[in-house]
């Protein structure tokens, strides 16, 4: 369902139209009459009564009168709010003096932001769907022939208790793979493959959850793997730690950022140069080149983190949310860290980077692919709450899959 519709209304039955008179406090949907052709495909539709009793509106009326009931004296407004791109080409506004297409989308984003408790329950829930269909890939990983078989492990289990849609596209990938932050194709052969990660989320009533694990395909972490998992499992924990209401995303990237540093700079990736020219050298950008995190409700990637994907600098270019974070908002906490050639190999040929890389000791790290760990949070005022319980830690994981 159209997000912005949903956010009103809560109904899902397409084409269906709503209307609300701001002055008198009064909620109309309109819903698509019987059509009887329809019902031999397709059953009986929901009902005017059924919708009333249903949803929280004060009228129903078929969607055959909505502009009837524009153009009624009844509705003597002047100015009409409508959000582009959302209204059918045959409703008309002929009737008003000013149509505004810009603020009502823009209210509705800036209150999409904050939860209530109705919407935190429902991403609650998409969670717990989703961390339990995780727990059945991570079941499945030692006998599972490709990335296919996985993804689709991950849907089933999801649908089968009740996460019928998906958030978005399962990101299923092995290997050298799991560096491509979006990879889509899902299909390739997991043998001779170090690690699997995998990001995907079910939706529940059109809320998401966005949750990604990397587990090791043999039931054991390597040792360059696992050193790799510690880095990025401290980067989320103490990021985790300092969330709390009012607090400036941003700071919490560069931390994750200042983390990531410090562990590559232990194994010997890093090298040269003290913590502070390592920062300012932006390096930490070639394996963690994506933010934080994002907004999580009715879109995976929500709205009102208000993006600048034109920022000159590439530490902070590809930041989903600017300022502060408000309490009852839900985020993502996803740092990574990627060995991805093509990143990679062409910054390493200028000398601002190459100076502070040591590439006999990287060359250990690129069958490591990526590691990546996301988990979806409610911010409080003092703190906040981890909504995702899917096991994280790099013992549960192995624990996990050699109980099977």
């Amino acid at each position: 369902q159209r997000r912005f519709f949903y956010y009103l209304s809560g109904c899902a039955v397409p084409d269906a139209y709503l209307a609300y008179d701001i002055k008198n406090d009064h909620l109309t949907l309109f819903i698509p009459p019987i059509d009887p052709e329809d019902v031999i495909w397709s059953g009986l539709p929901l009902l005017e009564k059924e919708a009333l009793e249903k949803y929280d509106i004060d009228a129903c009326k078929p969607s055959t009168e909505v502009n009837s009931y524009l153009t009624s004296p009844e509705t003597p407004h002047k100015t009409i709010l409508a959000i582009p791109k959302q209204v059918a080409d045959h409703v008309t506004f002929l009737s008003f003096e000013e149509t505004n297409w810009d603020l009502l989308k823009n209210a509705i984003e800036r209150c999409r932001v904050v939860k209530d408790e109705h919407e935190i329950g429902l991403i609650r829930h998409a969670n717990a769907i989703s961390s339990h269909a995780h727990t059945e890939v991570m079941r499945m990983v030692k006998n599972a022939r490709n990335e296919r078989e996985l993804m689709g492990t991950f849907v089933g289990a999801c649908i089968s208790n009740g996460g019928r849609e998906q958030a978005y596209g399962c990101i299923c990938a092995s290997g050298p793979s799991a560096a491509t932050l979006h990879y889509v194709h899902n299909d390739l052969p997991l043998s001779e493959k170090l690690n699997l990660l995998i990001d995907a989320g079910c939706e529940y009533n059109c809320y998401c959850s966005d949750i990604t694990r990397t587990y090791p395909l043999q039931g054991k972490f390597t040792k360059e793997s696992r050193e790799i998992y510690d880095i990025v499992d401290e980067m989320q924990v103490e990021c985790m730690k300092a969330l709390k209401a009012n607090v400036t995303w941003g700071d919490l990237h560069a931390l994750a950022h200042e983390i990531a540093i410090d562990g590559l700079r232990r194994l010997g990736i890093l090298t040269g140069g003290n913590k502070k020219e390592l920062f300012d050298s932006r390096v930490s950008t070639l394996f963690l080149p994506h933010g934080l995190g994002h907004y999580l409700g009715m879109d995976t990637h929500d709205c009102g983190g208000n993006a600048d994907y034109e920022d000159p600098d590439p530490m902070f270019r590809y930041l989903r949310i600017r300022g502060t974070v408000p309490a009852n908002s839900v985020v993502t906490v996803e740092p990574g860290i990627y060995f991805c050639r093509f990143i990679i190999e062409p910054a390493l040929k200028e000398e601002k980077f190459a100076k502070f890389v040591d590439k006999s000791v990287l060359e250990k790290y690129w069958d490591v692919g990526g590691v990546r760990i996301e988990d979806d949070v409610l911010v409080k005022e003092d703190g906040c709450e981890n909504l995702t319980t899917a096991p994280r830690s790099w013992d549960e994981v192995e624990a996990l899959i050699h109980s099977v």
